[in-house]
């Protein structure tokens, strides 16, 4: 059990859980893990969201990289996405992102990337805890004229604007409609900086809300774990399509011209379909975790396309596309992976790709999205001893209890169990046709499981 890094680096309340000394130390830690193979002195570039504890976290970030030796390029505010883009194209050699994503502004975060622009694989986390811990980083402090120096790098955003332009410029021109009108909800976080700049300089209208940050208002009743706002904006305003961005501008869920939300699985089925039809779809494939809804399953099966399902996090959906070289993954969350272009998950451009897969097809976003029939999914959450809640594994009531209902099913419905990783917990959660049906059978089969694994 790693002590300091969950799944999505290390998240904590600002400047207590997550204090400015073990910041300090993570940082140090990190820079030597990540450069320790260098010959050269190595360059580390930190972005951020706009959380009031931001600055706070990267002075402290800074500190640790510096008296380690390592040279620092701050880039200030920039989506996760947009620091995983610079720090390839600069050819740093690792970079850190500041942020905790979706959660309310008291919290933030620290995720760092390889020099590849990918998310660190757990070996590595587990490593840097290891280093953190052992009494070693005295020994890797920086004497005399080796001790780092830190520049401010903002002007890099336009490298991030860039890429879009070089991406979809050609096509949003010739797609161009002036009708089409989208609401953009930024949730008050990093794509505040840039997702104007990025729709502005494409010709596509819009109308923009939430974009407006003060330290404390990230996510609040905003963005993609928020929808109300957009929704409202969308259906008042008669515009043709919703996008709503995370705190860190990774993940994107987007709303319909009816109001109706279009979920991460509804976001691969277009996209997929999309690159289907230009043949850019590789070995047509599309990895999801499995948390995907079965209506996604259905649909890969409907256009036979092959759909992998990796354990729940978007690091090992990346791991599973680079291990077989798959181009398009994705969560349920709005967490879309697409090789070809970043090796993360990026908003603003899984926002573009809708935008144009609608725009290409002629069609209205409530009727791609349709493509998708989602089923009733349902989650009930089993109270357990902490000591046994991989026991459901072994029950054979349990065991007998799943398996009924998945033959009641027969291929219209699954079970799928997920002990919770930090808490006592066992995640009962169940898809069918029927929402109050499946609502009873998880219900049920939640009470089985507390009664056999206390």
């Amino acid at each position: 059990m790693r002590k300091y890094f969950g799944t999505d680096g290390i998240r904590r309340i600002a400047n207590t859980e997550l204090s400015p000394e073990l910041v300090y130390r993570v940082a140090k830690a990190g820079a030597y893990v990540l450069s320790k193979h260098s010959k050269h002195t190595p360059v580390i570039l930190i972005g951020r969201d706009t959380r009031i504890s931001g600055t706070l976290i990267e002075s402290a970030m800074v500190s640790g990289f510096l008296s380690y030796g390592a040279n620092v390029k701050l880039l200030g505010v920039m989506p996760t996405p947009g620091v995983a883009y610079l720090t390839r194209k600069l050819k740093a050699d690792a970079s850190v992102v500041i942020s905790a994503s979706h959660n309310t502004f008291e919290f933030n975060g620290i995720k760092y990337f390889s020099n590849k622009g990918m998310k660190i694989p757990d070996k590595l986390e587990e490593e840097i805890e290891e280093i953190m811990d052992s009494g070693k980083l005295e020994e890797l402090t920086a004497k005399n004229e080796k001790i780092g120096v830190a520049e401010y790098r903002f002007d890099l955003l336009d490298e991030y604007v860039y890429f879009f332009r070089k991406n979809f410029d050609d096509a949003m021109e010739k797609l161009h409609n002036n009708d089409f009108i989208v609401g953009i909800d930024t949730a008050n976080g990093a794509t505040s900086v840039v997702a104007e700049k990025v729709f502005t300089a494409l010709g596509i209208n819009h109308v923009i809300i939430n974009n407006t940050p003060n330290g404390i208002n990230i996510n609040e009743n905003c963005g993609s774990t928020h929808l109300e706002n957009l929704k409202k904006t969308v259906i008042e305003n008669k515009l043709s399509l919703g996008i709503a961005y995370d705190g860190d501008g990774d993940r994107c869920l987007a709303v319909d011209e009816k109001g109706n939300e279009i979920d991460g699985d509804k976001l691969l089925a277009i996209i997929s379909n999309s690159m289907i039809k230009k043949g850019k779809l590789k070995n047509d494939t599309i990895v999801a975790t499995v948390m995907s809804n079965l209506g996604l399953n259905k649909y890969a099966k409907k256009n036979k396309l092959k759909l992998i399902q990796t354990q729940v996090g978007d690091r090992y959906v990346l791991e599973e596309m680079l291990k077989n070289k798959y181009n398009l993954g994705g969560e349920q969350s709005g967490h879309i992976i697409m090789l070809d272009y970043n090796p993360t998950g990026d908003g603003i451009l899984t926002s573009l790709m809708l935008i144009k897969a609608i725009l290409e097809e002629g069609k209205s976003a409530s009727e791609l999205a349709n493509m998708l029939q989602v089923y009733p999914q349902v989650l009930v959450n089993a109270k357990v001893d902490s000591n046994k809640k991989y026991g459901y594994e072994k029950d054979p009531q349990i065991k007998e209890a799943i398996e009924k209902l998945e033959n009641e099913f027969a291929g219209n419905g699954r079970v799928l169990i997920r002990p919770s990783g930090t808490e006592p917990l066992v995640r009962v959660m169940i898809e069918g046709t029927d929402q109050k049906v499946i609502t009873k059978k998880a219900e049920k089969l939640a009470k089985l499981i507390e009664s056999k694994l206390n």
